[in-house]
């Protein structure tokens, strides 16, 4: 990791009318709207879903992180995060997110530390420790055979 402090750099610019252009040295650019529920047109990504897929994202990056210190056998993860927006304190803001992670173990792998590790990343995230939202995990674990060698998922 790169010493601290660590800074992120984006800009966006738009005409009067059309997407947002969101770009960052050396990534591809983003085109962003209004969600459906503002007006938007419904088929771009949104602040509000970024958002979302930004809490979702880290938390997986996370959990990445502390399985491999945790020496934790797992097969592959999904995170379904829900924002949950609404007027609060006399302003719109995003008041909590529900965290679905849904992660496939091996048969036999110790379902008891594969919880722990969840809640570890998701008090771990950066980007949710960031927020003033509520964080809510919903984990579901399941053991799943592992494919044999040379086989295509």
């Amino acid at each position: 990791m790169d010493e601290l402090p660590h800074h992120y750099t984006v800009e966006a610019s738009a005409a009067h009318e059309g997407p947002v252009m969101l770009d960052s040295e050396g990534l591809p650019r983003i085109e962003s709207a209004p969600p459906r529920q503002f007006g938007g047109p419904a088929n771009l990504w949104s602040p509000e879903s970024m958002l979302a897929a930004s809490v979702a994202g880290c938390f997986i990056l996370t959990f990445r992180a502390v399985a491999r210190a945790s020496s934790l056998a797992w097969l592959n993860l999904t995170c379904t995060a829900q924002g949950r927006l609404e007027r609060s304190e006399g302003a719109l803001r995003f008041t909590e997110f529900t965290l679905r992670p849904k992660l496939a173990i091996p048969v036999g792998a110790n379902r008891e530390k594969a919880m722990r590790v969840l809640e570890k990343a998701e008090h771990g995230c950066l980007v949710s420790a960031s927020l003033r939202s509520t964080i809510r995990l919903e984990p579901e674990v399941i053991e799943t055979p592992a494919d044999p060698p040379g086989s295509v998922p």
